[in-house]
């Protein structure tokens, strides 16, 4: 049995170590968890067992008395230019919005940049929508993180799957792989 521990924030039923409960994310998320060389990050992710029908993020914080400002929407963006595409997940506060046409498209070098449409972020993450999460994303992916997200001594983000959430500390979620931390992305 897993041991139980007390989340940082919200009135979660359940909380675990995401290590210790690998079989209730979607598979990137585990492996991700599993072989991230960042060890002491991983160990600091906790798992929260949620009902998928709350899982967006007005009603999730209201159902789980879970402030606004610490809660984080991850987002995948596709970022065109010379007939390439990019895909790139941006992590910003629920509170503020992702500056694509202007930050993530000059981060990236790109002449056009927009939210991937919903099917093609699920096919290319392996994540449910409205679960959508920055830990397991592909591997050769950016993950462009907001400067406020990497501040905040804990952060909600999704677990992969609609069911349950991820709590973990700013500084985890900044050492990612592919993590770059970019002031100004969201606003």
């Amino acid at each position: 049995m897993s041991e139980l521990v007390p989340p940082p924030f919200g009135t979660f039923p359940t909380a675990f170590p995401a290590l210790e409960v690998c079989d209730d994310l979607a598979a990137p998320v585990a492996d991700a968890l599993k072989n991230w060389d960042a060890r002491d990050a991983a160990a600091a992710v906790l798992y929260v067992d949620t009902d998928p029908e709350k899982a967006d993020t007005a009603v999730f914080c209201a159902a789980y008395d879970t402030p606004p400002e610490l809660s984080a929407n991850c987002v995948v963006v596709a970022a065109k230019r010379a007939g390439e595409t990019t895909h790139a997940g941006c992590l910003a506060l629920a509170t503020t919005r992702v500056d694509v046409n202007r930050t993530v498209r000059t981060h990236l070098g790109a002449r056009k940049a927009s939210f991937a449409p919903m099917d093609t972020a699920v096919e290319l993450t392996g994540m449910e929508y409205g679960g959508i999460t920055p830990v397991g994303l592909p591997g050769d992916w950016p993950l462009l993180i907001d400067e406020a997200v990497a501040a905040a001594p804990y952060v909600l983000v999704g677990s992969g799957r609609r069911r349950g959430k991820l709590i973990l500390p700013g500084w985890a979620l900044a050492r990612l792989p592919g993590a770059e931390v970019l002031p100004g992305l969201a606003g």
